[in-house]
């Protein structure tokens, strides 16, 4: 009951271990777990949407699933106003030279992002990269490939590693989608993926087949992506309309990217 997850008359909920990581705070034999969570009776809690997911995966292994996420997050002072690197009060010089940037005057927070990214690799995360991002304070990293429910697994548990690096280092982390207005890039997760059908020739047939499916259903699955989307995709700084589905080769503004070589090589 203490977490909000069951109320204080009958506080008990029953965890169930699926997945289970090196705990790179605590060397040794230390573990960090990932558990489904259920009620005495055995009924999936409402915040336990992994099970939904696995029961989506089910049947499907023969597609071999592939996901690349990339999840953007932005750090703040503990004050959770000023982002890392801003001035109090003021703003940082417009956006340009922060993305991919290396510099003192720009690079705001490097120290976390490489603290978070060795300590996914020590984890067993697939971590596989980390940049800055357009704004000053916002910053990127890659977990996978990875096949099916794993990278979800994964991408919950480098989000709390995350939060347990920025505690050591007296910074707030938040993954809002858009948490300074104005003409300042929002933070996203996007989600790169492929079946094995789409990697072979005639590929790009199953790719269309797949982006036609995703569009019809527009409305319900952006219903299902989290709160203050509305917010962050307004059609500007490169993302796409909350409204209008859409797909395009190398357009960062589209709902799907299109791999230009993907597009060229037809797979």
């Amino acid at each position: 009951s203490s977490t909000g997850q069951a109320p204080g008359e009958g506080s008990e909920v029953i965890i169930k271990p699926k997945a289970i990581f090196k705990d790179p705070f605590r060397p040794g034999d230390n573990i960090l777990v990932l558990t489904d969570t259920y009620t005495p009776a055995g009924e999936p809690l409402p915040t336990n949407t992994r099970v939904k997911a696995v029961k989506a995966f089910e049947g499907c292994e023969s597609e071999k699933p592939w996901f690349g996420i990339e999840q953007e997050y932005t750090l703040f002072n503990l004050d959770k106003v000023t982002p890392l690197g801003w001035p109090k009060g003021g703003y940082p010089g417009p956006q340009g030279p922060y993305y991919c940037g290396a510099g003192a005057d720009r690079s705001f927070g490097r120290f976390i992002s490489e603290a978070h990214y060795k300590a996914c690799l020590y984890a067993g995360i697939s971590i596989s990269g980390t940049n800055a991002e357009v704004m000053p304070g916002q910053w990127e990293y890659q977990v996978g490939p990875c096949e099916g429910i794993a990278g979800a697994d994964e991408m919950m548990v480098s989000r709390y590693i995350l939060q347990r690096v920025c505690e050591d280092f007296g910074a707030h982390v938040t993954f809002d989608p858009k948490p300074i207005q104005g003409d300042w890039n929002g933070a996203g997760c996007h989600t790169n993926f492929s079946t094995e059908k789409m990697h072979k020739e005639g590929g790009y047939a199953v790719i269309e087949q797949a982006t036609r499916r995703l569009g019809a259903k527009h409305a319900e699955h952006i219903a299902a992506y989290g709160e203050g989307n509305e917010r962050r995709l307004t059609g500007k700084h490169e993302t796409a309309s909350i409204d209008r589905f859409s797909y395009g080769v190398a357009n960062r503004g589209c709902s799907i990217r299109i791999p230009r070589s993907t597009n060229a090589d037809g797979y």
